[in-house]
C-alpha cells in the first residue's frame, strides 16, 4: 500500500507542478480535456480487447492522469479536489453494498445487481428514473444494451430466451416488408435492438463482439490489398478478390 499512496503522490504533486509551469497543462479547462479524456478511454478499450497487459497499464495511467487534471481544475476554483471525489465514490460503495456493509442479503449477482440499482434509484442526486443514469452521450449500441439490463433488474424482460429470438425474427420479417425509406431504417433500429437483446440473454457483449469482426475484417481486407501488390484492387475482379479473401481467412 505504500508504493500505491507513494506513486500517486507523485503523479499529484507532478500535476501541481505542470498546472503551475507548462503552458499547455496551464491552458486546459474541464471542456478542453473532455475530447481528449473520450479518445483515451477508446484507447484503453482497444488494449482491453487485444488483452495487452502492458497496453492496458499504460493507458489505465492515462485515464489516472485524467482524472487528477480534473480534480486540480476543481480544487483551483474552490469547488472539490482529488480527495472529495474519491471519499464521494467510496461512500457510494459503501453505500451501495448493504451486503457487505450492512445487514441486506443478496446471494447472487442478480440479486447484487438489483440492489444496486434500487439503491441508486432512490438516491441517486437528480436521477428519478430507472433510464435516467444512462448517458446520453454513449455510442448506440452500448446504451440500447444498458437499457435493457437496467429495466431487466426491475422485472421488465422476456421470460425465455426462444421468445428474445421470436422477436428477433418478428422484427427481421418487419424490416423485410418495411417500403419506405424512412420505415425501413425504424425497423432495422427494431431489428437491431432485439439483436442486442438476444445477445445480452446468451452473455455476449454485442460492442465487443462487433469490434471483434471489424477487426477480423480489416485483417483480411488488408491481405487482400498488399496480396494484390502494386496491381492494386481497383481493377481486380471481384472473383479474384474473393479468392484472396478465402486465402485470407487461413493465412491472415
Amino acid at each position: 500500500m505504500t508504493a500505491q499512496l507513494t506513486a500517486f503522490q507523485r503523479l499529484l504533486t507532478i500535476m501541481d507542478e505542470l498546472r503551475e509551469q507548462c503552458p499547455w497543462d496551464r491552458k486546459q479547462t474541464f471542456l478542453s480535456l473532455r475530447k481528449l479524456t473520450i479518445e483515451e478511454t477508446y484507447e484503453l478499450a482497444d488494449e482491453l480487447l487485444k488483452e495487452d497487459l502492458e497496453g492496458i497499464k499504460e493507458e489505465v495511467g492515462d485515464l489516472l492522469l485524467h482524472m487528477v487534471f480534473y480534480a486540480k481544475i476543481a480544487s483551483e476554483q474552490g469547488a472539490w479536489d482529488i480527495a472529495d471525489a474519491l471519499n464521494t465514490v467510496c461512500d457510494k460503495l459503501v453505500e451501495r453494498h448493504p451486503h457487505i456493509y450492512g445487514d441486506v442479503v443478496a446471494e447472487d449477482e442478480e440479486a447484487v445487481k438489483r440492489n444496486w440499482e434500487k439503491i441508486k434509484l432512490a438516491t441517486g442526486k437528480g436521477k428519478k428514473t430507472v433510464l435516467s443514469g444512462v448517458p446520453t452521450a454513449l455510442p448506440a449500441m452500448v446504451k440500447a444494451m444498458r437499457m435493457q439490463e437496467k429495466t431487466a433488474q426491475f422485472g421488465f424482460d422476456w421470460d425465455n430466451v426462444e421468445q428474445v429470438w421470436d422477436k428477433v425474427r418478428e422484427e427481421m420479417e418487419e424490416f423485410h416488408q418495411a417500403e419506405t425509406e424512412r420505415h425501413q431504417e425504424e425497423e432495422f433500429g427494431d431489428l437491431l435492438f432485439s439483436l442486442i437483446n438476444y445477445a445480452r440473454w446468451k452473455g455476449i457483449d454485442p460492442e465487443t463482439a462487433l469490434e471483434r469482426t471489424n477487426l477480423k475484417f480489416r485483417k483480411r481486407f488488408e491481405f487482400v490489398e498488399q496480396a494484390a501488390g502494386e496491381r492494386g484492387l481497383s481493377d481486380m475482379p471481384l472473383s479474384e478478390m474473393e479468392g484472396l479473401w478465402q486465402r485470407a481467412k487461413t493465412e491472415a
